[in-house]
Parts: C-alpha cells; structure tokens; sequence
C-alpha cells in the first residue's frame, strides 16, 4: 500500500487476574514504578505521533482505568472501549468503535496489543506497523528453541507474540463476518486466516524478552529486564 500510514493503536486491558491469582486485573499491577498497563502504553505509542489511541477495558476497571491514564499517561491521548467476554470480543468491540474512521479512510491500519506485554520496544511497534502497512499484515514470532519441546516436528515452530498488526479494512471486514458466524479467534491473526488467507502476513522476528505477565514470576522476570534497560523510574 502506497501513502501515509495512518494507524489505529488498540492495547487490550479487559481480562482478569485469575492466572496471575490476584483479585485485580494484572495489568493494573506496579511494575518497576509503573503500572503494567502505563508502560504498555507509553511503547505502543511512542512510534505514532498521529495515532488514534484505544485502551479496552472491563467495566469493573472503568474509574481505576480513569485515575491511571490521568496520573501516568496524561500525555497521551487515549479513548477508553469497554471489553467483552472474550479477547475476541474486545478486539471486535475496539473496531466496531474504529468502524466510521476506518470506512472513512481516515485510518487504514489497526495494531493490536496484550497490555500485559509491557516490555515491547517502541521499535517493534514500528517495525509490525510498517510491515503490515507494505504487504498487508504483520506480527512478531519467535522460532522456539527444538529443546523445549517433545516431539520431533519437520518444521519450524514459532512462538507468536503482539503487536499484531492489518490493514484496517480487511481487518474490520474479518470481525464483522466473524460476528456473524459466530467464529471465535485466539488472537487477531486467527481471524484474519480464516477470511482472508490470501493476505500476505509478514513474520517480524520478535523479541525476547517481549514476555507476557501471566504469573507471578514474570513480573520477576519483568523487572529484571527492565532494570538492564536502565528504566529505574
């Protein structure tokens, strides 16, 4: 695709903190002087000045989610979603609140992102924007490691990671019909394999220490990683 890249930057916060055994969603948790989310942000955003900026959140989070982006994400501008049942579901919720803008031309690609995943670099985001901008689609993989599994496969095995990133049209046009079929994705490539296959997705290669939080140990890991980054704030 030839022109300006004009992007949608969608975080989802809608989930729950069962995994992780809390009673409050993880991604409100302090990391290293910071809430999870707070630094999820500040990276998913930094590479777009133009961005329109979309945090999805459960409901029950609504004046935590205020109170944060006032206190530590005041310089960016984010409109709140409310988030479904499902991941599915708050990604469908996120560009249905998109749809005018997208139909319009007035964004033409979504980038879509765990905001348990505070340690992506500003420089990932940019790197899947542009990709999926150029030829369509584009997220990070990692190739795992042949040690870390059982089975002798003939192939490569990849571990795939957010930000994920499409074309807005194509992408919107996935989740409506996806909505009538009643198709359910485990994350944004997966519906977009299932309506439009032909889409050539790239594989950025990912980064290691892109980690999920998802138990407690990763917030460890989390703040290990970013003390070598010299983020001590």
């Amino acid at each position: 695709m030839n022109g300006e890249m004009r992007i949608a930057v969608v975080v989802l916060a809608a989930g729950s903190g069962s995994r992780f055994g809390h009673s409050t969603n993880k991604v409100w948790l302090p990391l290293s002087g910071r809430r999870i989310i707070s630094r999820s942000l500040a990276n998913a955003v930094k590479s777009f000045p133009k961005s329109r900026n979309i945090l999805v959140i459960s409901p029950s989070d609504a004046i935590l989610a205020k109170e944060v982006l006032r206190r530590e994400s005041r310089h960016i501008k984010v409109e709140t979603v409310m988030g479904g049942a499902s991941r599915h579901e708050s990604e469908y919720n996120a560009l249905m609140h998109l749809a005018p803008s997208i139909q319009s031309g007035k964004i033409n690609v979504v980038m879509i992102h765990d905001g348990a995943r505070p340690l992506a670099t500003s420089i990932l985001f940019h790197d899947i924007a542009m990709a999926a901008h150029h030829h369509g689609g584009a997220l990070p993989a990692i190739v795992v490691d042949p040690l870390e599994i059982d089975i002798q496969e003939p192939r490569e095995i990849v571990r795939v990671q957010t930000p994920q990133a499409f074309r807005a049209k194509e992408l919107l046009e996935a989740y409506t019909k996806a909505q009538v079929d009643g198709f359910v994705g485990t994350d944004t490539a997966a519906c977009m394999e299932e309506y439009f296959p032909k889409v050539h997705t790239i594989a950025v290669t990912g980064e290691v220490t892109n980690v999920k939080i998802t138990y407690p140990q990763d917030l460890v890991i989390a703040e290990h990683v970013l003390e070598k980054r010299g983020y001590k704030e």
